[in-house]
């Protein structure tokens, strides 16, 4: 075979090994971006019209995140996070608007214990779909009950599930380990 031959073969070969090493490169990227943000990955997808855009927007908020010092509350914060949440739930009984209210502030406040900022609420949403994008969608919705019970339009029933909304990211906060499958300092494609 002359050179001319072997460099036709070859060069072709060579280009289509790329082209495939890119498209597993960019497939891979996609699944780890769609496993660890859950739902809120289809979410950035409906909101931002693109899978581009939504995976742009997703690795900055891995990016901010990183950032961030998220660190786990001491054993005795711990038990005393789980005590106020049980008086919390305790008061729904008799003042279930209050009680919300009473577990959105709880929530707010540890997720401030653990390090993440909580000044605007779009970021908190931003900064929590890290590591909680399976959960978010709880908040979002007792965060919205909680708004209709300020303006005195939430029903009792809604209220109720306002608190088990609340208690799937209290739960998750008050863990304050790392989520399912993801290893603190793991490198991202």
């Amino acid at each position: 075979m002359s050179t001319g031959t072997l460099i036709a073969i070859i060069v072709p070969v060579v280009v289509v090994l790329i082209l495939a090493a890119v498209a597993l490169w960019y497939v891979n990227r996609r699944r780890r971006l769609q496993q660890r943000f859950g739902p809120e990955y289809e979410r950035a997808v409906r909101r931002t019209g693109s899978h581009r855009s939504a995976e742009r927007d997703l690795r900055e908020r891995e990016q901010r995140h990183d950032q961030l010092r998220i660190t786990p509350l001491a054993p005795d914060a711990r038990r005393q996070y789980a005590e106020d949440w049980r008086r919390v739930q305790q008061e729904f009984v008799d003042r279930p608007g209050e009680a919300v209210q009473h577990a959105d502030r709880l929530v707010t406040l540890l997720m401030h214990d653990r390090g993440y900022p909580t000044e605007d609420y779009e970021q908190q949403l931003r900064d929590l779909s890290v590591d909680h994008g399976r959960t978010l969608e709880h908040y979002r919705t007792a965060h919205a009950v909680n708004a209709s019970a300020g303006r005195k339009d939430a029903t009792t029933e809604e209220l109720r599930g306002a608190m088990v909304h609340y208690r799937a990211l209290f739960a998750e906060l008050l863990d304050g380990d790392e989520p399912p499958g993801r290893a603190r300092g793991a490198e991202r494609s």
